[in-house]
């Protein structure tokens, strides 16, 4: 594998060229203002009266190179306070211009006209602001060149207006919500794009030629701006809440009668460090107005992801992202990927202390956020910063035993720390960053020390250095360590989780320690990338060793892996008669764990086309036909043959210009051992009316496993399998699903969206089996001893008679959850919430459930079921200076 990588390096070395990376475009005017300006989208006062900057856009989609449809002229101004942006889009045919109403930050594939900032001018990072011709703002933050994250919200104003001879925008943007250097005079990054909806035509005075890379580097210079000396801006947004919820209760709990009303009051922090740096802290936070999280039916020893939705984690997050700078490309297969900071660890639901023999419980649905700050921009020598600091409280559980009540903690005090540092040289050929993550705890109640480490450490550092001048070749990497410390029960139970299963029986080089009250891991990961060109390549290599363990902060899956894969493509991005632009690309890949068992290898390919039209259609597949070990399967026990297996999917979609929008994909697989997975996803979506967009993403999957995991007992006589019986079954599973959403904007301040999620899953097990012997796929019946099957009443009982009580693991889940929210941006930042949240929901198990999808019966039996509803207003206000 070494030989590999050297060879890969020679490779891209011998292969670069030193031409330049971009074409010295001209210099972009701001002008100083002189007189007021209202901002109404109409450029009517005399302080636009100059000649529009002369810098010509150029089309990058669909005619690249070629002068726009229409031309555009922009203008820029400035004062002590704010930029001001000012731009005609001249339009032939004003009446078909795209003005769709959305809310905020939603893209709603309308004519809009977008200003992009590098106050830095480090070519690397900036800002972008986006009106369309409704009315509707969108902007965000760019960081790695390329790579855009639209979370980051900033206060601002904008209007647009349409009239005879296209329309117009303005834009007020104040120095208060992005970060630059103090100087006598400015030289920023700037460029300007527009989209003609109709014709999806993309403009910009820099675009990024297809096949190449980079967008912000690529930016002209904004000149002019000088005497500038803004002032330092507190921004401080006040919430007050009111909950009301009505919950399903059992009868005679004491802490819960089925209505529960809460009054709440916090507050939002953004203020100005130095000219370089933005704090954001927050007291008490309420997510109350997020959107709430998809049922999920999960039968794997994975943990389910969530993604982060809570604005003060979201925004910004980027700042965060580790192992992922210089590249545009970073492929993975079968890679576990650990993430050093997982923001959804921060205010988690309790993981719960010791409550005894109680008859009612009452445990917080979160851990309460006490209070959290970041520090992010710059510090002296251009390096990148970010820091955030989070004190989440102690949570008790209410308790009645007998009708007594008392209390017991349920989480204890805790503290969260992320530091990330990057800097780049010689203008971002080359960079290197650090990130440290540390989560600590402080116990007053003994006994969670037992499902709690005491400390998390996690600490990485990463970077990229491109190969040639030209930046065509990059090579990137990272490496990291982890250290956890908690007692003895603790740590044991850390490297017997589904990470890690170090008291697997046939483990050769990594044991898990029974004795050990700290745990210390690496993990590595190294890229080579080819940027530019319509020859594709990729290759990576990397590591996490058994004893890795980033989830205090972080999130992993796994750890005890050695992966790597080589892959190559080709991308048709010039149009011809037939398409707009096609790629296909190919790859092989090959895992193994810590004790050399191959645990994953194949072939992958995909490709597509997007059609003149804006069709496409697109699909891949992934051959493994190889004999590999699966080293989970067991869940901790031995390692047990994986048969060859085949996978493979296909897509198409169409124009989404279009009033209705159609989107279908088919996946499959299939194994050698009988298994087999079947799943369609439709989705449609549809604009009634210019402020309304419907859409409907259901999910119907078919799946047929043949060792699905149900258990384990001790059994000195299993000799073969280490004295212990692994039982698996087969499992015919049926879920459907389907994504509801509305959002409707009544104008650019007021949205209401809606969200709904209806989930049906049954599954059915049978043909109950136990493994033969480790490193082989044989199975035996489970008989009359131990562990037992009885045909009549359909019960496993893995312990056999005198054990444990048998049961039949058959389900049928139903759900119905979703949210609405009204949102009234009453002044620039500040902002009213009305949110309605319900949820109903049932787990039919152990012979209450047969385990057959009947869609009628499922149906009815979701919408017969009690709902729990929550309803909340909250009110935010923004106060500066």
């Amino acid at each position: 594998m070494k030989s590999l990588l050297v060879a890969l390096f020679l490779l891209a070395a011998a292969t670069a060229r030193a031409d330049s990376l971009t074409v010295a475009l001209p210099d972009v005017q701001a002008h100083r203002l002189v007189g007021p300006i209202q901002i109404d989208g109409i450029l009517s006062e005399p302080a636009w009266n100059f000649p529009p900057d002369p810098a010509r856009m150029i089309q990058s989609d669909p005619d690249q190179g070629a002068p726009p449809t229409f031309p555009t002229e922009i203008r820029i101004l400035y004062d002590d306070d704010a930029i001001y942006f000012g731009a005609r889009m001249h339009d032939a045919h004003p009446d078909s211009i795209v003005a769709r109403l959305a809310r905020r930050d939603q893209s709603s594939r309308s004519d809009e006209i977008c200003l992009y900032l590098d106050p830095y001018h480090d070519k690397r990072s900036g800002y972008y602001f986006v009106v369309s011709a409704a009315g509707t703002l969108r902007d965000g933050v760019y960081y790695n060149d390329s790579w855009n994250d639209d979370s980051w919200d900033g206060v601002w104003e904008a209007k647009a207006h349409i009239d005879s001879t296209g329309w117009t925008a303005e834009m007020r943007i104040p120095y208060s919500q992005i970060r630059f250097r103090k100087a006598a005079q400015y030289r920023w990054g700037v460029n300007v794009g527009r989209s003609l909806a109709r014709r999806n035509e993309d403009s910009y005075l820099a675009y990024t030629p297809r096949n190449e890379s980079g967008f912000v580097s690529r930016f002209p210079d904004l000149v002019g701006i000088e005497n500038v000396s803004p002032g330092r801006s507190i921004q401080i947004v006040p919430y007050v809440t009111t909950k009301a919820e009505y919950l399903d209760h059992a009868p005679g709990d004491p802490f819960n009668d089925g209505s529960r009303y809460t009054p709440d009051v916090g507050a939002d922090l953004r203020t100005a460090v130095g000219s370089k740096l933005t704090l954001n802290a927050t007291i008490n936070p309420d997510f109350g107005q997020v959107e709430v999280d998809p049922a999920v039916v999960n039968l794997s020893d994975v943990e389910t992801f969530f993604p982060e939705k809570r604005p003060f984690f979201v925004e910004g997050s980027n700042n965060y992202d580790f192992g992922y700078g210089g590249a545009n490309n970073y492929m993975g297969f079968n890679w576990p990927g650990p993430t050093f900071f997982y923001s959804r660890r921060v205010g988690a639901a309790p993981t719960g202390g010791n409550y005894g023999n109680a008859d009612y419980v009452d445990v917080p649905s979160g851990t309460s956020i006490l209070g959290a700050g970041k520090l992010t921009g710059k510090i002296p020598g251009d390096t990148n910063l970010g820091v955030m600091e989070a004190v989440t409280a102690r949570e008790f559980a209410d308790l009645s035993t007998t009708g007594t009540k008392s209390r017991a903690e349920a989480e204890p005090l805790a503290s969260y720390t992320v530091l990330r540092t990057q800097k780049e040289f010689q203008k971002g050929m080359q960079g290197l960053g650090i990130i440290g993550t540390n989560a600590a705890r402080s116990f007053e109640d003994q006994s969670l020390r037992d499902v709690h480490n005491s400390n998390g450490l996690a600490i990485g550092v990463d970077g990229w250095s491109f190969l040639d001048h030209n930046r065509k070749w990059v090579a990137t990497g990272w490496s990291g360590m982890s250290n956890i410390q908690g007692n003895v029960t603790r740590i044991t139970d850390v490297q017997a989780n589904s990470a890690h299963y170090l008291q697997r029986p046939d483990m050769q080089n990594y044991r898990l320690d029974p004795n050990a009250t700290a745990m210390t891991g690496y993990s590595g990961r190294f890229t080579v990338n080819k940027q530019k060109g319509a020859t594709q390549f990729n290759t990576a290599f990397g590591f996490v060793d058994p004893r890795f363990d980033t989830n205090d902060l972080g999130y992993m899956t796994r750890s005890g892996v050695l992966n790597a894969h080589v892959a190559s493509g080709y991308q048709w991005s010039k149009p011809n008669s037939w398409r707009r632009n096609a790629n296909f690309n190919i790859a092989t890949y090959y895992v193994e764990n810590y004790d050399h068992d191959r645990t994953s290898s194949g072939i992958w390919a995909n490709g597509g086309v997007v059609f003149l039209n804006y069709w496409t259609i697109f699909g891949g597949f992934t051959a493994s036909p190889l004999h590999n070990m699966n080293d989970r399967l067991t869940r901790g026990g031995p390692v047990v043959e994986q048969l060859p297996n085949y996978s493979g999917w296909i897509s198409t979609d169409t124009d989404g210009r279009k009033k209705l929008y159609y989107y279908f994909e088919v996946d499959a697989s299939q194994s050698q051992s009988g298994g087999w997975d079947l799943s369609f996803y439709p989705s449609i979506q549809w604009k009634p009316a210019p402020n309304v967009q419907l859409n409907f993403s259901p999910t119907v999957d078919r799946n047929h496993q043949d060792s699905q995991w149900v258990g384990a007992v001790d059994d000195p006589g299993a000799t073969a399998t280490y004295n212990r019986r692994y039982v698996f079954s087969q499992l015919d599973q049926t879920t459907v699903s389907g994504g509801f959403r509305l959002n409707w904007a009544f104008t650019p301040n007021v949205s209401l969206q809606l969200y709904a999620q209806p989930l049906m899953s049954t599954g059915n097990y049978h043909y109950y089996k136990q493994l033969v012997r480790p490193r082989a796929y044989e199975w035996e019946p489970v008989g009359s001893g131990v562990p037992q099957y009885d045909p009549v009443t359909d019960k496993i009982d893995l312990d056999g008679p005198g054990g444990s009580a048998p049961y039949n693991p058959d389900f049928n889940f139903t759900s119905l959850r979703g949210n609405a929210v009204l949102r009234w941006e009453y002044l620039p930042g500040s902002t009213l919430f009305l949110v309605w949240t319900q949820e109903r929901s049932d787990y039919l198990t152990d012979g209450s459930g047969n385990g057959e999808f009947e869609f009628g019966h499922e149906c009815s039996h979701m919408v017969d079921q009690t709902p729990q509803n929550i309803f909340l207003v909250k009110l935010t206000y923004y106060l500066t200076r």
